[in-house]
Order: C-alpha cells, then structure tokens, then sequence
C-alpha cells in the first residue's frame, strides 16, 4: 500500500500541475461573443491523470526489486536483446544507455538512412518541405555539436553565422547575379570568418560568461541586419531569391521541391561525413580533451588558441552552408528568420541527441522538427504535448538520446595497444 506522504506527495504534484495548466486547458476566451467559457472538466481530469501517474512513478521507485524484475523481462526478451546489440557499442555497457554504435553499425544505420531519404519524395510536396527543412537542421545541428559537444563551447549565438550565409546568397544574388553553387562555398567561407572574428574576443572566456557574449553576438547580427536598410532592406527583407539551377534547365514546382531536397539530402550527408571524420582525426581529438580538461590539455602541448578557433570556425561554416540552403528554398529573408528562438532550437537538437553524437544529432533533429508539425492535428494542445515531452525527455534521460561513448585504449598481453 502507498504511504500517506507519497500520497500528500501526489496530491502536491497534480495541483501543482493544475496551476500550471490552468490557463490553457481550463480558460477559453470567445472573442465573438466577448465571454469566457471554464473548462472545468478538464482540470478535474488533469488532476486525476496527474496524481495517478505520480503514484505509479513513486510505486516503482520504492520497489526496487519490481523495477528490476520488469527490466528483466526486456533484457531477457531475444528480440529486446538484438536491439540492444545493435544500439548499443561494441562493448557492453553496465548502466544500460544507449550508447553510439560501432563503426560497422554506423555504416549501416547510415546507409539505410539515405535509401529511406531517396525514396520519401514520392510521397508527397508537404511531406518532402518539412523533411528538407529537418535535414537544414541536421546540418546545423552537426555544425553546433562541434564547438558545443566535442569543444564544450557554450554558444547561444549560432543562428547569426545562419544568417550570414544566407544573406550572402541573398546580397550577392541580388547586386551580382551570383548563382547557388557559387554562393554554397562562399557562404561558408564567409561565415568561417565571422567565426573567427568571434572566436578571437572569447578565448579566455568559459561557461556562462562565454554563452552571454554569444547571445550577444547574435543578438547583434540580427538588429544590424535589421537597421541596414542600404545593404539588407531592413526588415522588409530580401524577396525573390532564385531557386537552385540544374544546367539551366526549367523545373514545374513540384520537380523544384523535390530537388531542394536531394540538395539537402547531399548537404546533410557530406555534413556526416566530414563532422565524422573529424572526431577521429587529431583536430577532433584535440577538441574533446579540450573540453574535458582545458589545462591538462594545454600541459600536454595543445594550443588552446589554434584549437578554439578552429571550433568556431568549422561550426561555423556548416552554419553558413545551411544559410544559403534556406535562402534558396523559401526565397525570402529577413531578420525576423534568425531570432535566438532559432539558436535555442538548435542547441536543444544537440542537447536531445546527445552531445557528442553524431546519430543523436540526426534524430534528435527529426523529432524536434518533425515532431511538432505532426501534432498540428491536435490544434493547440500540440506544443503544451512537445513540452512536457522535452521535459520528460530530461528528465529521465538527460544524457540525451543517444550518449557519446568514451573511446578506450587497452594493452594486451603481447604489450602492444
């Protein structure tokens, strides 16, 4: 039976809730007839659901030997047992997370993953919009997980190295005629730059001191594009961006959608490829002991400076590439597009994922883009759904999706590693 200060316990939770809750699910303003209706029903439903969840979740708790015996019967299961081996690394891991995969496993989750993205636009043109602006994401969230998973590089101002690269499609396009595939490059390179511009002030900073000054670089960004009218247009924006070109060759609306995406698909996968080589290279080594123990790495002859600077530049130019990606597929601008709303969104796909993780990267960038857009049916419950599913996502696991697994050297018997 339930003790009584579990039960005081449960009772505090749901009305808790209740308040929480109260002005959404209970008030409703009918602007017509200038009157409020109470949905008191649903108040009394929320507390009932709340207080009996609470219970369950303070029941399994205390029980512990429960706990493990509902556990066994998953691990015991032969097919849970192969997806856990699949998941999971190739050593076994004791605290039961999902961990990243070995090599062999990554190739082949991988190659799926690109079959599966050259046979979805045939489904339908919404389908492939939202899907080609979720692989924007997965770039942009690739492009973030290095300077925030592998160097440990708080940084709230990602979106203004977004913004850059899609006004330099935008600007050279429009005073130059410069095309997409000239602007791709371009726009990282640029953005690259104003990595380093910015990673050059921040180098003694750490933690939150160095998240504010990045926020407040963004912040910058945005109302300077915002109040150079004689460059940007201000907030009216820039209209008219011409879609990606094919060999000069005219394509119906839905031909252009689908192109956009297999642009997104080659972009997304190049992002893989090179943020994935890049963790086992010397550089990615460099970050990740960086971030662990930025003296200790500093004493083993690593420089700082250099190692700094090469984060903010290389997260910074998939952002760039990413930018005239998204010019190029809406085909209008303006500041309003790369408010810190964006940057927070993108740090949550690296904290969801899992930082570190490149695969938890990719999911974690599917279900926050997707996620939402597929619980429109639900009307305005949708994003009070996507909260709570954030917060109970961190709640029980806040590693994220899928954890970066640490990277073991053992020496064996003949004293060779």
């Amino acid at each position: 039976m339930f003790k009584l200060s579990e039960i005081k316990k449960s009772i505090i939770v749901a009305l808790w809730f209740i308040f929480l809750t109260f002005p959404i699910m209970v008030i409703k303003v009918n602007t017509i007839d200038n009157e409020i209706i109470w949905r008191w029903h649903n108040m009394f439903t929320i507390g009932i659901v709340t207080f009996t969840l609470s219970l369950i979740w303070r029941y399994f708790q205390e029980t512990e030997g429960s706990g493990r015996k509902i556990a066994a019967l998953f691990t015991q299961n032969p097919l849970t047992r192969n997806i856990k081996r699949v998941l999971s690394s190739s050593r076994p891991t004791k605290d039961g997370v999902i961990r990243e995969s070995s090599p062999t496993i990554q190739r082949i989750f991988y190659g799926l993953l690109i079959v599966v993205a050259l046979v979805f636009p045939f489904a339908n043109d919404y389908q492939t919009t939202i899907l080609t602006t979720a692989l924007m994401y997965v770039i942009l969230g690739l492009g973030l997980n290095i300077a925030v998973g592998l160097a440990g590089l708080l940084h709230l101002g990602y979106v203004a190295f977004y913004a850059v690269g899609a006004y330099t499609y935008a600007l050279l396009n429009m005073y130059y005629g410069v095309g997409f595939w000239v602007a791709v490059p371009l726009g990282g390179i640029l953005a690259t730059l104003f990595g380093i511009a910015l990673g050059i002030p921040v180098l003694r900073l750490r933690g939150d001191y160095l998240a504010i000054v990045t926020l407040g670089f963004g912040e910058i960004t945005r109302i300077t594009l915002e109040n150079w009218d004689a460059l940007t247009q201000g907030p009216s924006g820039i209209a008219q961006i011409p879609k990606p070109g094919l060999f000069g060759i005219e394509l119906s609306t839905q031909q252009g959608i689908m192109y956009v995406y297999y642009l997104a698909v080659g972009l997304a996968v190049l992002t893989v490829f090179a943020t994935y080589r890049l963790q086992n290279s010397r550089i990615g080594r460099a970050l990740m002991a960086m971030r662990e123990d930025e003296i200790a790495s500093q004493a083993m002859g690593i420089d700082i400076t250099r190692t700094k600077l090469t984060a903010f530049a290389l997260s910074a130019f998939f952002a760039g590439v990413a930018g005239v990606l998204f010019a190029a597929k809406t085909g209008f601008i303006n500041p309003q597009s790369f408010t810190f709303m964006e940057s927070a969104i993108i740090l949550s796909i690296v904290v969801l994922g899992g930082m570190g993780s490149i695969i938890g990267v990719i999911i974690g960038a599917l279900i926050l883009i997707l996620l939402p857009e597929y619980l429109r049916e639900v009307g305005n419950y949708r994003m009070l759904l996507f909260g709570a599913s954030m917060v109970i996502m961190m709640i029980f696991r806040p590693q994220g999706i899928v954890s970066n697994v640490r990277k073991v050297y053992k020496i064996d018997k003949g004293g060779q590693k």
